[in-house]
């Protein structure tokens, strides 16, 4: 039998005559299968009746538990996983606004906000080309090693890579297509007036917050209100436009409008900074204020710095010094010595004050003047700036208390209400501890400090018809109301002493400007170290003008010069000239005296007493 005929055999095929193949007709049934249909027994499934229903209930339940997990995720947890989605491809970022601006009292610019760019670092999805990162190094102007190491250094999270960028560069970054890479909206400041307001306006920080000066005096009124949107980004952390959508508006910052008027405030720090550099001085500051609204029209500094360029910057080149810095004043205090003896009645301008020898003896300090100069007039004790005759008048008319009361009227040892950060109070003892030579001393501005602001403003007692006004750094629209400390024929009084002091014969005939009359005092006092007086001097002047009818004081200082000349009539009158000339003509005044071709200056000018 052939092998292919035993295969037919067991699986039941016989030959027909035609020679087809067909099954084989069974000549017994099976005792097992009662069916008539034949059943292979390899594939016939046997199982258990509790079987099928053990796998029928766990199949059941398992779908059971399929419909409830899509229950709990569409309904019970939808908060949470939207929640996580929107952590992870969703994100609220703040939508800027812009600062308000500072103006000067013209509506010049002094402080303003550009549009801006910030380069931030998704780190996990930064993915840039060799030439990619090449470029965007180039872009931003650092070295590659640098730059990697920034990128290193920044951590897992996002992280700025470079704020305040401008908005040309800021593009051509964009269009490197860096995978991982992002850029936001936002603003630097600029500050057209430069050096020149620096510490006046001062300066905000990289998130736009006051730092210095005005900015930070009126954070509250120039700051934004920051808006917000939501911004769905890929995987890659790109930012998807179409699912941008606004949440809250942003409200800008409103604008500050300063008394300042940047004319006058050139021309005072023009006079300022070429007077430091000719007396090689340390520092110097000018105040200009107007005597009709009390508005400071100008707060000149030197050294000073460009606040949009401030690497290297430091805190002494900041500093507001006609605010914040407090000096001995020294001779142009006197005059308040003598105003409060004329309203005590205990003085005319023309009562006679002794001063030979030009010297006084109290208890073991010895005080003197630098000329000797016999009997004076109260007139001629401003004049000739008599060491000698103001001690007097103050220990023998005057006396402690009556001395610290009008001081403090005047705002000494007080910090000016001018709503500047960092404005000093100067220092007043109490007057139950002054000694007889304290008083001496003080009479004529030694042993008390004060700034240059509060000098400034305490001569308006004597530019107006006796008022003390309040000084403002912002504009106003109507004349302040003053205090009255003179009676209007004391300071009339007073106005004519300072105008014989700033005129030939007296210590300052360098004051004088051509085609108006000046009235002031000179100042020259020594300066203090390690708690005993040293060979250098604090030059100062502070007077008005014109001095028929005064628009505008001005005060003057310049701190340790140093190139020969320290006398203030020397060093700082000339500086009162030129910014009174300049200012006046500025403000168009009418001149008040003969036009001269030559300011008339004795050659031997009076020195006034250190």
């Amino acid at each position: 039998m052939s092998v292919f005929q035993s295969i037919k055999d067991k699986l039941g095929l016989t030959s027909s005559g035609n020679g087809k193949t067909r099954p084989m007709k069974p000549t017994t049934r099976s005792p097992l299968r009662p069916s008539s249909r034949q059943t292979n027994g390899l594939l016939e499934v046997k199982m258990a009746p509790w079987r099928s229903k053990i796998a029928f209930l766990f199949l059941s339940l398992g779908f059971l538990a399929l419909v409830l997990k899509a229950v709990y995720v569409q309904v019970f947890s939808q908060e949470f996983l939207q929640s996580e989605a929107d952590s992870r491809f969703t994100q609220t970022q703040k939508l800027q606004a812009t600062r308000g601006k500072i103006l000067d009292r013209n509506g010049s610019v002094l402080a303003s906000s550009l549009p801006a760019r910030a380069i931030g670092i998704f780190p996990t999805n930064f993915q840039p080309s060799a030439e990619q990162f090449t470029e965007l190094a180039k872009l931003l102007a650092l070295p590659e090693k640098e730059l990697r190491r920034r990128i290193d250094s920044g951590g897992k999270s996002y992280f700025y890579l470079q704020r305040q960028l401008d908005t040309s560069v800021a593009d051509k970054i964009t269009k490197l297509k860096i995978k991982g890479l992002d850029t936001q909206r936002e603003y630097r400041r600029l500050y057209p007036g430069g050096e020149a307001t620096a510490q006046v306006v001062g300066f905000t920080d990289i998130d736009d917050r006051g730092v210095e000066g005005v900015e930070r005096a009126f954070q509250k009124t120039l700051v934004a209100q920051a808006g917000s949107w939501k911004v769905t980004r890929s995987r890659l952390g790109h930012m998807i436009d179409e699912d941008v959508s606004a949440q809250e508006l942003p409200t800008a910052g409103r604008d500050v409008e300063l008394s300042i008027d940047t004319r006058v405030q050139d021309l005072a720090f023009a006079a300022v900074r070429d007077a430091v550099k000719e007396h090689k001085a340390k520092a110097g500051a000018a105040v200009v204020l107007d005597v009709v609204t009390g508005e400071v029209l100008a707060l000149a500094n030197w050294p000073t710095y460009n606040p949009n360029q401030r690497k290297g910057v430091v805190s002494q080149q900041m500093r507001n010094r006609a605010l914040v810095d407090t000096y001995e004043p020294g001779s142009i205090f006197k005059p308040f010595t003598v105003a409060l003896a004329l309203e005590m009645g205990k003085v005319k301008p023309s009562t006679v004050i002794q001063t030979a020898p030009g010297r006084m003896t109290i208890g073991s300090a010895t005080i003197s003047d630098a000329h000797p100069h016999g009997a004076l007039t109260v007139d001629q004790v401003i004049q000739k700036s008599s060491n000698i005759g103001t001690a007097r008048i103050a220990l023998d008319m005057l006396g402690r208390e009556a001395t610290w009361g009008f001081l403090n009227q005047l705002g000494f040892g007080q910090a000016p209400q001018i709503g500047f950060p960092g404005a000093a109070s100067g220092r007043v003892r109490p007057y139950k501890n002054w000694r007889p030579i304290e008083l001496a001393t003080i009479s004529y501005g030694h042993g008390i400090s004060t700034s240059l602001m509060q000098m400034a403003r305490a001569y308006t007692v004597f530019a107006t018809d006796g008022q003390l006004l309040p000084v403002s750094i912002t504009k106003t629209t109507a004349a302040p109301e003053g205090v009255r400390l003179l009676k209007p024929e004391h300071a009339a009084a007073m106005r004519k002493m300072l105008e014989m002091a700033a005129g030939p014969g007296g210590t300052a005939p360098k004051a004088q400007t051509i085609g108006y009359r000046v009235a002031g005092k000179t100042g020259t006092a020594h300066k203090q170290q390690d708690g005993r007086y040293v060979n250098k001097y604090v030059s100062s002047f502070v007077g008005f003008a014109p001095a028929s009818n005064p628009r505008v004081v001005i005060a003057v200082m310049v701190d340790e010069p140093s190139a020969g000349k320290y006398y203030g009539g020397d060093v700082a009158a000339p500086i009162f000239s030129k910014i009174t000339q300049d200012v006046l003509r500025l403000l168009r005044v009418q001149p008040d005296a003969p036009y001269r071709a030559q300011i008339e200056v004795p050659e031997v000018p009076v020195k006034e007493s250190v």
